[in-house]
């Protein structure tokens, strides 16, 4: 029973530490592969590097964005952070 007692502090804080930094961190992933798997053709999009684009095509683990009228670049979707940006 003492030795429960010494690690109860432990399980405590472990167990606060899961509900205020793990667990809202998970949802917001979640929140994000969803943000990235629907991504569509004609999606304005903000980039990670603060670029605004629009989105031409979407690849598997790619999509292209149009910068302006002649530039058009190949992104990993992982670097998008917004949709739907004006």
């Amino acid at each position: 029973m003492e030795q429960v007692a010494q690690f109860l502090p432990l399980i405590i804080l472990f167990v606060i530490f899961y509900f205020l930094i793990i667990r809202p961190q998970q949802k917001q992933q979640k929140e994000h592969l969803a943000m990235l798997d629907s991504l569509e053709k004609g999606d304005k999009v903000l980039t990670s590097g603060g670029i605004y684009a629009e989105i031409t095509k979407v690849e598997e683990n790619f999509i292209k964005i149009k910068l302006n009228d002649t530039s058009i670049v190949k992104l990993d979707k992982a670097y998008v952070v917004k949709k739907d940006v004006e």
